[in-house]
């Protein structure tokens, strides 16, 4: 088949026929695109050592797909791992805090009142002790949790070795990312009746989303104080990050006083709280303080949005991002990055027409949206795919053209005629043809 101009010219025998390049059009479907990583060495030289090269070559390419797989197993080392040194961080805070107070009080009593005293010195040190008992059990139950995934991620290189063990290892990491998702859209009972029915607790981050889930349904309901406390255990790594979040929450509680009309206390608020960022940023500030000359329905476009009920959203939004940077993750839940991994290879222009067929993810709009962003994959090679059987068309399956056209596998154009006497009936148009009627087509 030679291509010109959108004319596919096909050989019929010893004569030449034309046929439109739009009637193929609905079937073309472009090949994967080539692998971007190397074929390892080690697997080349084994092409000379007869039976050894396909085990080897195969062996290499999982372990090329393995590699470039873990790479993103990025936070699902390191938010245990935050995690971990924050509550090594909460527990060291309570213990000087707790020391310093009994040392500190020891220069101000006089020998006979320190006598009268260690009683409840003792009884003090004593709670320190139960606190840092406490804080070590739970630095134990979350060093364990990193263990366990560090143990997980090295039992891949072992099972790809054995394909039985790295479909088991595979399956395992799917649940896991099931529950993150599950997690990250507020399906925090489901995730956790998956996790336990898995037996993988310790390979997922259930604690610490339902942390994030307080807050978040807080935010719902237009409560700051937990989303402030939350600000408060973080504080020193928010001020690392350069973060505003806090100052935002500042804003949002000193509008609720405005909006109830209460601005004497949120004069008395904006000087306790708000002062403080006023030098950071100045021009918010300004912005947020001038309400008070205005009431919640002012039509005054600057100041009505301050007022409107999506600056809740904005502050859960806010919060999520937060949260994510604060603990190393991605702000797209892991399931969603697979899947567009996968959606880039599969995306062409054809996914947008009204007849993709609905085998193809890219039909359903869901998938649609989440490949929005993705550029299309790059083909070197076109593929045909039937209509009828939905097989692809190949050398051993090769595409026939009817007169009218439409292509169609030589499987469903064989089989239809078997059953009609030699008759073929185009299932889009209705034309009736004789099987010797048929051309068959070259795809180049």
């Amino acid at each position: 088949m030679i291509r010109r101009r959108g004319i596919l010219w096909l050989l019929r025998g010893n004569s030449i026929s034309l046929v439109s390049s739009s009637s193929l059009s609905h079937f073309i479907r472009p090949s994967r695109p080539i692998p971007s990583h190397p074929i390892p060495s080690h697997s080349m030289e084994a092409l000379q050592n007869g039976n050894s090269t396909v085990a080897t070559l195969h062996d290499g390419i999982h372990s090329c797909k393995l590699t470039d797989s873990l790479k993103l197993e990025h936070q699902f080392i390191r938010v245990p791992f935050e995690h971990y040194k924050k509550t090594i961080r909460a527990n060291h805070r309570v213990f000087e805090k707790e020391v310093s107070a009994v040392i500190s009080a020891l220069p101000d009593l006089s020998q006979d009142d320190a006598v009268l005293h260690l009683n409840s010195l003792v009884s003090r040190l004593q709670g320190l002790k139960r606190k840092l008992e406490d804080g070590s059990k739970v630095e134990h139950l979350q060093e364990q949790r990193c263990r366990a995934r560090l143990d997980h991620l090295e039992s891949a290189a072992a099972a790809a070795a054995d394909g039985d063990n790295l479909s088991e290892w595979n399956n395992t990491r799917l649940k896991r990312i099931l529950v993150d998702y599950m997690l990250r859209m507020s399906y925090h009972d489901t995730a956790a009746k998956l996790a336990e029915s898995s037996n993988i607790q310790d390979l997922v981050d259930i604690d610490i989303f339902h942390e994030a889930k307080k807050v978040i349904d807080a935010l719902q309901n237009k409560e700051v104080a937990p989303a402030l406390a939350w600000c408060a255990d973080n504080k020193s790594r928010l001020k690392k990050s350069k973060s505003k979040f806090e100052f935002q929450l500042r804003l949002q509680e000193f509008i609720e006083l405005v909006r109830s009309e209460n601005n004497v206390r949120a004069v008395m608020y904006a000087r306790k709280y708000l002062a403080p960022w006023a030098a950071t940023y100045t021009k918010e500030f300004q912005k947020v303080f001038a309400t008070l000359a205005f009431t919640s329905n002012t039509g005054c476009e600057i100041y009505k949005v301050l007022f409107e009920p999506k600056q809740w959203d904005y502050l859960m939004d806010q919060f999520k991002q937060e949260f994510c940077r604060l603990y190393g993750m991605t702000l797209e839940p892991v399931l969603n990055i697979y899947l567009q991994a996968g959606l880039s290879a599969l995306k062409t222009p054809f996914c947008y027409e009204d007849d993709c067929p609905k085998e193809d993810p890219l039909s359903q709009e869901s998938f649609r949206k989440l490949a929005m962003p993705l550029p299309f994959s790059k083909q070197h090679h076109s593929k045909l795919v039937c209509y009828i059987t939905k097989e692809l068309m190949d050398t051993e399956n090769p595409p026939l053209v009817l007169p009218n056209g439409y292509v169609y596998s030589t499987k469903a154009v064989e089989e239809m005629a078997a059953n009609n006497n030699g008759k073929i009936t185009c299932p889009r148009t209705g034309l009736v043809c004789n099987y010797s009627e048929v051309t068959k087509a070259y795809v180049s």
